[in-house]
């Protein structure tokens, strides 16, 4: 019986990518296939937006994202404290992004 060989993975980043975007809202859509996420900056009082960065991924990819992320958010909630989503986001008249 074979013992498989633990592969070790090196991950390199470029300068553009490791000084990353700031987004401040997201939209995300999804077919059979595959979930797009479009990472979005919009300026206060701009009538336009940016998307900044957009990610395809599967299914699969996106569900382990989504408990990565809560893994993350518990852990920074307790380090850290609560964080407070009682201000809106998005108007609920017009879907214009509040800052």
């Amino acid at each position: 019986m074979e013992k498989s060989k633990e592969v070790k993975l090196e991950i390199q980043i470029n300068e553009d990518v490791a000084s990353g975007q700031y987004i401040n809202m997201a939209i995300v859509n999804h077919n059979d296939s595959e979930f797009v996420i479009d990472g979005i900056y919009v300026q206060p009082q701009a009538p336009k937006a940016q998307v900044k960065s957009r990610l395809i991924t599967s299914p699969r990819h996106a569900k382990r994202m989504m408990i990565l992320l809560q893994n993350n958010i518990a852990s920074y909630e307790q380090k850290f404290g609560a964080i407070d989503l009682s201000e809106p986001t998005v108007s609920p008249v017009n879907g214009t992004p509040i800052h």
